[in-house]
């Protein structure tokens, strides 16, 4: 999925004047950190969506990828026949779906009507059994009983606390599996966090990032709990975004939460392990013990092997 996105998306901002790119680009920025709620469509016209697509999508495509890996790899053999996207703007997590499994019946939901067309737009070869529809995305939200798989991604912060929760019920009422992402901004964290004791409450298990149901055993203020996904920087993104670099590591939160029979690893890489003469350090979460440090020599034979070959995020036992 990863070239056919970038098919998708080039050219996209032909004809747009850079200023205008460059404004919107800006702007959404801005509501993407999650510093401004509102009850309102972000993306507002056809600049907006391209500069969003442009902007965020091949970012946001790698962080849903990567949180969706994590749950999949815990339920081998289980894949969705159907999945919605609540907020899915211009389909990003669609794609990472499909990137993950095998035909996912997938329905974008969103408020923003330019949005959708221009998913649709984008999608129509690689994607063509995705619908979109447009939806309000707060209190009133309604998703089909029976739904394999909710994904809502970059969304919650840019809704009201009462849409944020509603949003997030409605995805527990009704779906097998829900998968959370927001920034990895310490906002982004508190925001996932609040909406992984809402996911429990209901009735839901935790699968990853977390080892357990139980509560987070980070105290907000003093950390958070993020991943880090490598985003290969097209031309297109580098002439949207600015910079030279050939990529980027897109920081998110996430959570995945199912009725499913699964379960979770044992513990989580939360920092990227740092390699030592003779040694790995790492940074985990576990199941029985909180938050701990691991050093792993060579005396551990394949342990240090496997450290050593491990990142930030893995699995660990």
């Amino acid at each position: 999925m990863h070239e056919e996105l970038r098919a998708a998306l080039a050219g996209l901002l032909d004809g747009l004047p850079p200023k205008q790119a460059a404004q919107a680009v800006e702007r959404l920025i801005a509501n993407y950190r999650g510093r401004t709620p509102t009850d309102a469509p972000v993306l507002r016209d056809r600049a907006d969506v391209a500069a969003y697509a442009a902007y965020r999508m091949p970012a946001t495509f790698e962080a849903v990828r990567a949180a969706l890996a994590a749950f999949a790899a815990r339920v081998p053999d289980w894949s969705p026949a159907t999945h919605v996207d609540i907020g899915g703007g211009t389909g990003a997590a669609t794609w990472a779906a499909a990137a993950t499994w095998e035909g996912p019946r997938s329905t974008v939901l969103d408020w923003a009507q330019p949005a959708l067309d221009l998913g649709r737009e984008l999608a129509v070869k690689t994607l063509p059994d995705t619908a979109w529809q447009r939806a309000v995305i707060g209190e009133g939200l309604s998703v089909p009983a029976g739904t394999d798989l909710v994904t809502v991604s970059y969304v919650l912060g840019e809704l009201r606390p009462e849409d944020r929760r509603a949003v997030v019920a409605a995805a527990a009422t009704a779906a097998a599996t829900v998968v959370l992402i927001e920034p990895g901004t310490p906002e982004g964290y508190l925001r996932i966090r609040e909406a992984r004791t809402q996911l429990t409450e209901a009735g839901l298990r935790i699968v990853a990032p977390c080892p357990h149901s139980d509560t987070c055993p980070i105290t907000p203020g003093e950390d958070w709990c993020h991943f880090a996904a490598r985003v290969n920087r097209s031309s297109l993104h580098r002439q949207v975004k600015g910079g030279s670099l050939p990529y980027e590591d897109e920081k998110f939160s996430y959570v995945a939460a199912t009725t499913l029979d699964a379960t979770p690893a044992p513990a989580r890489i939360i920092r990227k392990p740092q390699l030592r003469k003779g040694q790995v350090l790492l940074d985990l979460c576990t199941a029985q013990d909180g938050l701990q440090r691991t050093t792993v020599t060579k005396r551990h034979g394949t342990h240090y092997r496997d450290a050593r070959e491990a990142s930030w995020g893995d699995d660990w036992s």
